[in-house]
Order: structure tokens, then C-alpha cells, then sequence
């Protein structure tokens, strides 16, 4: 609407856009009685849509090239304003990757910091646990009344007051296989930097670390024993220039002074650019390679290995 001159101008144009980014068919646009019964629907479940350009939108969150238009937020919106840390890993965690999740989540908050995650199982839902007072962020591959996996409505609706769930699907989406890594974005886009406690070669894990990186976000790994299969991808991540994490120290002294740099204005994406190319499809995780950004490099050794990111394992189908 910004780049149009506003909605009217905006939606005339979008069957042009549309077709500029492949698509074949008839755009469908939702009449003014549908609007309205979304509009509704979302009131009644207590959800605000919170638009691009906003001041309660989320003020990392357009600095990544495609960022939502439309953010559907339901409960402490504030919280979306204060700074934000990702931690994401293994749905199958260890104990002592648990009790370490919630060690630096914990610390994290009482540091000042916002703990955001996919609200899966394992390292995700330590991390949401252990921050539910201090402030949580639960990022949702699906609507916000399709909560994923439903074993965490209790855990979802706990961390509603003093933190908030956020999507960028419709009310009655239900979550499908590439909407996870498309949510991994979210995750990292959302935050400062991403701290990774658990990954497999092959975790879904990798992709919010590679989104982190494409985004110039921090990335942290927690190092593991070369004889577990769970740190094999956080190992391989410090090899190849993420910041070790033993402690919670380790992520504030990088954080700290990021804090004082001033967050860019909303950008408009380029447009030549298909707007399928933003969702990441889950047969394109082999091509996904690590390089670091220019925040991730500072003070770090060049020559860092290029990793290829492998596909993996899933949240229901992929991981975080």
C-alpha cells in the first residue's frame, strides 16, 4: 500500500503483480463480507493484524527482504517492540540440552531480552517454558487457531500475558510441510541473533541458521560431544564461524552493542523479483549454503568453511 498509494490503488495492481511472479490463473481477492467475517473472526479470538509500516510492527522485522505485509498478533503486542533473541534446535533434546535451553532463556530475560521460537517440541518449548514470565515469543507455521503441535495450546496460552504469539497465515490454516521453514524466517527476522542448543547434520534447525545468516543476523551454537549426532550440526556450525555459547555472557557481550544501531526503515521489495522466491520449499534444502554476514564475520577468523545445508528432519515434518 505504500508503494501504491494505498489499498484501492494497491489491489488493482495486484493482479499485474501476480502474474509478473508466474501465476497463471485469475487472481482471487477477497470480497468486503469475506474481509469482514475475518475481521471479525480474529476479534473474537482476541488477534489484532498488525500491517508493514506500523508502529506496533515488530522493528527488525522489515529489515529482511520479505517481510510479511500482515502480521496476525494475539496477546502482549509491547512485547514486540523490545529486543528479541531466537532459540530454536532439536525436537528429540537431550536432558542437558533442556536444562541448558532454559538456563540462557531464562538469563536472557532477566538480561532484558525477548526469547522468540517455534513453539515445537523439545529445545523450542524449554526455551518458551523457561521465559513465559519474563517474555516469550511463539513464531506459528499455521493460523492462529491451527496451533501446532496441539499439545501446546496450554504452553501457547501461557505465555499470552506477558508475551505473544505472532503468523502470517489466515485464520483456519493449517500448517503444512514448507510453511515451517517459510516460519524459520520469521524466527530469525524477528531477532538480534539466533541461538542454535541442538541440530543434527540434517535438522531443520540449519535453515533458521542459514536464514539468520542471509538476513545479517548473529548465529550462536552450543558446541556438543563429537560422539553425539545431536551436535553435529551445531559443531559444524562453529567451524564454520558461529559464536560458541557456554554460557548466557557469551550471546549478551556480542548483542549488547547491536542494540545501538539504528533499525532501517521498511523496505519495499524489488519488483522483479516472483513473490514465490520468498517461501523456501522444503526439495530446496540442499542448496542452501552457509556464508557468513558481515555482522556474523566481525572479529571472526576468514576463511571460514562454506557449508552446505542438508535436508532434514521436522517439526510434524521439518524441525525450527
Amino acid at each position: 500500500m505504500n508503494h501504491f498509494g494505498g489499498a484501492r490503488a494497491a489491489l488493482e495492481a495486484l493482479p499485474t503483480l501476480a502474474r509478473r511472479g508466474g501465476a497463471s490463473g485469475p487472481v482471487e481477492i477477497f470480497s468486503r463480507e469475506d474481509a469482514e467475517r475475518e475481521l471479525a473472526a480474529a476479534q473474537k479470538l482476541g488477534v489484532a493484524l498488525v500491517a508493514l509500516g506500523e508502529a506496533a510492527y515488530p522493528p527488525r522485522l522489515p529489515m529482511i527482504d520479505d517481510a510479511p505485509r500482515l502480521l496476525a498478533v494475539r496477546g502482549n503486542a509491547a512485547t514486540l517492540s523490545r529486543p528479541m533473541v531466537a532459540i530454536v534446535g532439536s525436537r528429540n533434546a537431550s536432558g542437558a540440552g533442556m536444562k541448558f535451553t532454559q538456563m540462557i532463556a531464562r538469563e536472557l530475560g532477566e538480561a532484558g531480552f525477548v526469547v522468540v521460537s517455534g513453539l515445537a517440541r523439545g529445545i523450542d518449548a524449554a526455551a518458551h517454558g523457561a521465559s513465559v514470565e519474563s517474555g516469550t515469543v511463539a513464531v506459528l507455521a499455521g493460523g492462529q487457531d491451527r496451533v501446532y503441535p496441539p499439545e501446546h495450546v496450554e504452553l501457547l496460552e501461557s505465555l499470552l500475558a506477558a508475551g505473544a504469539a505472532v503468523s502470517e497465515m489466515p485464520l483456519g490454516w493449517e500448517p503444512r510441510a514448507r510453511d515451517f521453514p517459510r516460519r524459520s524466517r520469521l524466527i530469525s527476522g524477528l531477532s538480534l541473533g539466533v541461538v542454535i542448543v541442538e541440530a543434527a547434520k540434517r535438522s531443520g534447525s540449519l535453515i533458521t541458521a542459514r536464514f539468520a545468516l542471509e538476513q545479517g543476523r548473529e548465529v550462536f551454537a552450543v558446541p556438543g560431544s563429537p560422539l553425539d549426532p545431536r551436535a553435529e550440526g551445531t559443531n559444524g556450525l562453529i567451524k564454520q564461524g558461529a559464536t560458541p555459547v557456554t554460557e548466557t555472557a557469551d550471546i549478551i557481550s556480542v548483542l549488547r552493542p547491536i542494540l545501538d544501531e539504528k533499525v532501517l526503515p521498511a523496505r519495499e521489495p524489488a519488483e522483479e523479483r516472483p513473490i514465490e522466491e520468498a517461501e523456501p520449499a522444503p526439495d530446496q534444502r540442499g542448496a542452501y549454503r552457509l556464508a557468513p554476514s558481515p555482522l556474523a564475520r566481525a572479529g571472526r577468523r576468514s576463511g571460514a568453511a562454506v557449508a552446505k545445508l542438508a535436508g532434514g528432519g521436522a517439526d510434524g515434518a521439518f524441525g525450527t
